[in-house]
């Protein structure tokens, strides 16, 4: 049995959540000491840019953090309400998500402040537990592209930083970088779909037993819920479960 099919909700909880004002703050504040390097997306996840966390002001409980190059996007990051970072400060993938920003001065200069996030999610590479999905009743992914053509593939594998799905020929305009803003899909037995914006990472071509070639994409989500995630962590260790269970 895998690592994931052995935890339970409080303990999957308790290992990719850093939370509380005090570890929050202590956490972003090592960051801005460093100087690390994150990306900020905000408009539904179909604008980035990067920026470095400059401060943490505990007291206030603020974040505060370099303004974009560009003064169109930040006068449109302004008018965000859900805006989310993501670094990898040491390798680790850490990520959070906050509400809207404010412009402040700082040391002389422009920068943003954020109220600080209620919690963080912090990712070991090993921690992803990607799993293949089954091949009966496959899930199905839904995309919109910027083009207004429909994808609609079968997902391959997933996690809850993303997914694979498969193509028998890759789709017009499917490349690395791109970001497919309206997604969603529905786990086996849920019911309810998810929506998020998604980034696609990598495309790959190969070839089956049979000779016969097909495209596997990677996307990575850029704006799930946490709750989301944690219906696809259940989905996840039930499907290793399953799987160990005909084993």
């Amino acid at each position: 049995m895998t690592q994931i099919a052995q935890l339970s909700e409080a303990e999957i909880e308790a290992r990719f959540r850093v939370m509380g004002t005090k570890p929050v703050a202590f956490l972003i504040a090592g960051f801005a000491k460093e100087r690390e390097p994150f990306s900020v997306h905000f408009g539904a996840g179909g604008e980035m840019f990067l920026t470095t966390p400059l401060a943490v002001e505990p007291e206030k409980g603020l974040l505060i953090f370099d303004c974009s190059g560009s003064v169109e996007s930040n006068q449109r990051f302004l008018l965000s309400d859900r805006n989310i970072f993501i670094g990898r400060p040491g390798g680790v993938h850490v990520q959070f998500t906050t509400g809207a920003a404010r412009e402040v001065a700082y040391e002389g200069g422009k920068a943003f402040a954020v109220a600080l996030p209620q919690y963080i999610v912090r990712l070991q590479r090993r921690e992803y537990f990607r799993v293949e999905t089954p091949r009966v009743n496959p899930l199905e992914f839904f995309g919109r592209m910027a083009n207004g053509s429909l994808l609609k593939l079968p997902v391959h594998d997933i996690s809850i930083s993303g997914l694979g799905v498969d193509a028998a020929v890759l789709p017009e305009g499917v490349t690395p970088g791109v970001v497919l803003p309206n997604c969603h899909f529905s786990l086996p037995g849920d019911g309810k779909d998810m929506f998020f914006s998604a980034t696609i990472r990598n495309t790959l071509e190969l070839e089956r037993r049979s000779g016969t070639r097909h495209w596997r994409i990677g996307m990575q989500f850029n704006d799930l819920s946490s709750g989301d995630e944690t219906r696809i962590q259940r989905y996840i260790a039930r499907i290793e479960r399953e799987r160990h269970e005909l084993s």
